[in-house]
């Protein structure tokens, strides 16, 4: 009995997979999740004054930190309310457990795994977490990030590396 003739490439897939499980298992072990890096920013097509009305809400009820877009602030810039927005909308959702629901603002926000941090103007992101709170600049390497939603991005990784593995075995027999 002869083996197929691409043996060799399903050995290796299946070394991959293995390789990719074992380490979310681990890394699930330890308390964490891979997640990846998000940030909560105004859209481009929001209009100034929806934008105006989130700010104020989510710098009063809300209880963003809003002191970065205060005057001399580094996020400061009143020719560009869609930049001080988004750091407002990105601090609130950090601070509000990294909730689907928390980046919303009327539907003038959405998540992107884009930095928007400009010159001074720093963003935390989400794996800036520690414990449900954001993490400062002297935490960065000390703080763990809050994982408890990182299960979706870690299944996909899964799925993912199952599906190639199944392609690549119907594409081949």
């Amino acid at each position: 009995m002869s083996l197929p003739k691409c043996f060799h490439l399903y050995l290796s897939l299946l070394a991959a997979t293995a390789t990719l499980l074992i380490a979310v298992a681990d890394a699930q072990a330890g308390g964490q999740v891979l997640q990846a890096e998000l940030w909560c920013v105004a859209k481009n097509n929001a209009e100034d004054s929806s934008l105006q009305t989130a700010m104020d809400w989510a710098c009063g009820q809300g209880g963003a930190d809003c002191g970065p877009i205060q005057q001399g602030g580094t996020c400061n810039d009143p020719t560009d309310i869609q930049k001080m927005a988004s750091y407002v909308f990105n601090n609130y959702y950090l601070k509000n457990g990294l909730a689907d629901e928390a980046c919303n603002f009327n539907n003038n926000a959405a998540l992107t795994s884009i930095n928007p941090s400009q010159g001074t103007c720093k963003y935390p992101s989400s794996k800036r977490m520690s414990n449900g709170r954001v993490a400062d600049d002297t935490s960065i390497g000390s703080g763990h990030a809050d994982m408890s939603r990182g299960g979706r991005v870690s299944s996909t990784w899964i799925l993912l590396a199952f599906s190639m593995l199944m392609v690549t075995w119907m594409i081949h027999v």
